[in-house]
Order: C-alpha cells, then sequence, then structure tokens
C-alpha cells in the first residue's frame, strides 16, 4: 500500500515547501516503485517541494517483500543462473535509483547540481572495509551511470580513506551512519580532501556533491533509556532533577553543535581556494528524523533543526505530519549557548557521549547489516516464488 497521504493534494501553503525558504532541502528517506510509476513522486516535487531521495537496505526489503510490485523483474530474474541474490538485488535497485535519478533530474539541473539526488548504499556487510568499499562504489556508480546520484558510503574509520578517494574520483558520496561532531569532522575534512585531490588531477569541482548523513532521533532513544537506568538508581533531588531535564534534548543539542562546525569548516583559506573552482559545501543531511517517543512531537526533529545549507530526508508519516502541522522558524542557529550547556550538563550527570555515539555507531553498522541479510532473504523467496510460478 502506498504511505498515507502521500497522494493527497498539498495544503495552499505547505510547510514542506516553505522549507526551501529557510534553505533547507526537503528530501524523501523512502522508495517503492508505485511511487514512480504512479506519479507520485513528481506530484510531491511540484507540491511538496521535494528535492531529494535516500534510500536503504531496510526500505528496499519492506519494497520487495511485502508487495507484488516487483514481479515482472522477479520472474525475469528467476531464469538468470548468473546472478546470486546480491546479484539479483542490485538489477532491482539499480533499476529504481535510475528512475527515480530521471525524475529528479529537473530539480538537480535547476538547483546547479546542489539537489535532485538519489542515494544507492554500498553493502553493509563492508562497512570495515576500505578498499572493497571503494571498488564496490566504483562499480555501482558506473552501473547506475546518473550524474545526479549518490554513493552511500558509511562514516566509520574504515570509510574515512574511502570518501576521500572517491571524492577525488569524482563520485557523489552520501556519507552515512554519523552521530558523533568529531567524527563529522574528519568526515568534512576527507570532503575538502578528496575535492583537492580533484582539482590537482584536473577533474571539475562544481559538479561534485556530498551530503554528511548525521543521525538524530537515535540520540535521543539511547540517552533517553541510559536518563531512565540512572533515576532508579539515584535518589538525590538535584541529580534525578539533572537527569529529567535532558530528556529528548541531546540529539538536537548534537546537532545544532556539529552545525555549527560545518559553519566553521567551510570557510577560511582552505575552503575558499576549493570554492573559487566552483565547489560546493558537503551539507549537513539530517536522517532518522522520525519521533520514536509518543512523548514528545511527531516533527520535533524537523522543527528544531532548520537552517541555511541543509538537509532533512524524512520518511512519508512525518513528510505527512510536518505537511499537516509543521511549524516554521530559523531554529538550527537558536541559543547555541543552550545547546552546549544540555552536552555539559549529560557530562555532569555522568553520560559520556563519545559511549553513547561510539555504541550507536557500532550498533547502526550491525542494524544496516542484518537489514541486508534480511533483503536478500527477501530477494532470494520471492525469485524462487516468482521462478516456480513462471
Amino acid at each position: 500500500m502506498q504511505p498515507t497521504g502521500i497522494l493527497e493534494t498539498a495544503k495552499a501553503t505547505d510547510p514542506l515547501k516553505a522549507l526551501l525558504s529557510y534553505g533547507q532541502s526537503m528530501w524523501l528517506d523512502y522508495i517503492r516503485r508505485d511511487l514512480i510509476t504512479s506519479g507520485s513522486l513528481k506530484k510531491m516535487i511540484q507540491d511538496d517541494g521535494l528535492r531529494g531521495m535516500t534510500s536503504n537496505p531496510a526500505i528496499f526489503e519492506k519494497a520487495i517483500g511485502e508487495s507484488s510490485l516487483y514481479d515482472d523483474i522477479l520472474k525475469s530474474l528467476a531464469s538468470r543462473r548468473d546472478l546470486d541474490a546480491t546479484g539479483r538485488y542490485e538489477q532491482i535497485a539499480i533499476r529504481d535509483i535510475q528512475d527515480v535519478a530521471d525524475v529528479l533530474r529537473p530539480v538537480y539541473e535547476e538547483s546547479k547540481f546542489r539537489d535532485g539526488y538519489v542515494s544507492l548504499e554500498v553493502s553493509p556487510l563492508l562497512a570495515l572495509k576500505t578498499q572493497e568499499t571503494i571498488e564496490e562504489a566504483r562499480r555501482l556508480w558506473k552501473a547506475v551511470n546518473r550524474e545526479n546520484v549518490m554513493i552511500k558510503v558509511p562514516g566509520t574509520a574504515e570509510g574515512l580513506p574511502a570518501i576521500r578517494q572517491l571524492i577525488g574520483e569524482g563520485i557523489n558520496i552520501n556519507v552515512t551512519l554519523l552521530f558523533a561532531q568529531e567524527v563529522y569532522e574528519k568526515v568534512a575534512d576527507a570532503y575538502i580532501a578528496g575535492l583537492e585531490d580533484l582539482g590537482k588531477s584536473g577533474g571539475k569541482l562544481n559538479k561534485i556533491a556530498s551530503v554528511a548523513s548525521f543521525f538524530i532521533s537515535r540520540i535521543d532513544s539511547l540517552v533517553d533509556s541510559m536518563i531512565d537506568d540512572k533515576l532508579k538508581t539515584t535518589a538525590d533531588a538535584q541529580q534525578q532533577a539533572l537527569l529529567k531535564s535532558l530528556k529528548g534534548k541531546v540529539a538536537i543539542a548534537n546537532g545544532k553543535l556539529t552545525y555549527q562546525r560545518y559553519r566553521r569548516i567551510f570557510s577560511g583559506p582552505r575552503w575558499e581556494a576549493c570554492a573559487a573552482k566552483g565547489a560546493q559545501t558537503q551539507r549537513v543531511l539530517w536522517a532518522s528524523t522520525s519521533t520514536k517517543n509518543p512523548a514528545y512531537r511527531d516533527v520535533m526533529y524537523v522543527e528544531e533543526l532548520i537552517g541555511p545549507d541543509t538537509v532533512n530526508t524524512m520518511p512519508p508519516a512525518t513528510i505527512d505530519s510536518f505537511r499537516d502541522h509543521g511549524r516554521l522558524r530559523n531554529s538550527l542557529t537558536e541559543d547555541v549557548a543552550g545547546a552546549q550547556k544540555v552536552m555539559d550538563d549529560l557530562a555532569r550527570a555522568g553520560i559520556s557521549i563519545k559511549e553513547v555515539t561510539s555504541k550507536l555507531t557500532i550498533d547502526g553498522v550491525k542494524l544496516f547489516a542484518d537489514a541486508f541479510h534480511k533483503l536478500l532473504g527477501a530477494v532470494e523467496k520471492s525469485t524462487q516464488q516468482k521462478g516456480q510460478n513462471a
């Protein structure tokens, strides 16, 4: 079934569309065949101001395993003895990615290569393997053969040299699984170094694009659970008040401080030398922006992170909610001192943000790998069923 609201007519003053006037691009964190074939994607571009799309193994697994939308291609792949489950999945994914890229092409042209991208993931099983990541990213980039595609590479320690290498070869990269401010700085440095490498080899910098996907709600989910654990073990009223004051605050504070780092990094002589050759900044992209805790406002991670030169990639339910009751303001640069105080208070409460972000990165790599295995299982099962029915 199509997600609710995606086909609905947008309101006359669509808050989603208005995000662009604040310098933020709205991308859709979702992919499914009927979104492309029904004209819904085109409609979202026109009515909601949609500027791009992201995908991941879990999204593809749902799309393939829970619908009949891919029966045609699964049937044709059933007789392909030369392909394993990964190869079959890639055939399915590449077709969708190419078709989405073609629908988004006018956005890509009109925005002068700033928006209009769709992302395809390097296998999550390679998250800790630098050379294999580089080789797979090259292969996928060539197979999709669209300028307005980004290849997703995780921001692990092993991913950093791959990011620099691939940017240096002129491949657009969506750096994923970012949680820590310090890691973000390393990612931004890898991007700039890659641009410098590309410039030295005579490549054009104006068509290279990259985003740094910073995950939001997962931070609050983990921190809030740690706060709950601590509340059970302390009777100190002051400590309890401190812990309670931090609930639902850390992810946004972390995002605001990351954005301050973005502003510092993409200024000054080193960056200006790249910008003079036409390079564009590597925008921060807010990912994982659906609200997991029902006690929190359902569009909190959109409303509190609005600011220039950013992207928010939202799942369909969050898009529907923000279209319906989203409130707009330049929130990202508000009360930066308050954001720093939240992080300082977190340390005072005995919770290490470094431990939080390290755990989330390790867990994230595992979650994506698990989703990928599940996806391959769904492809294999569906292919066999279609083969038997053929």
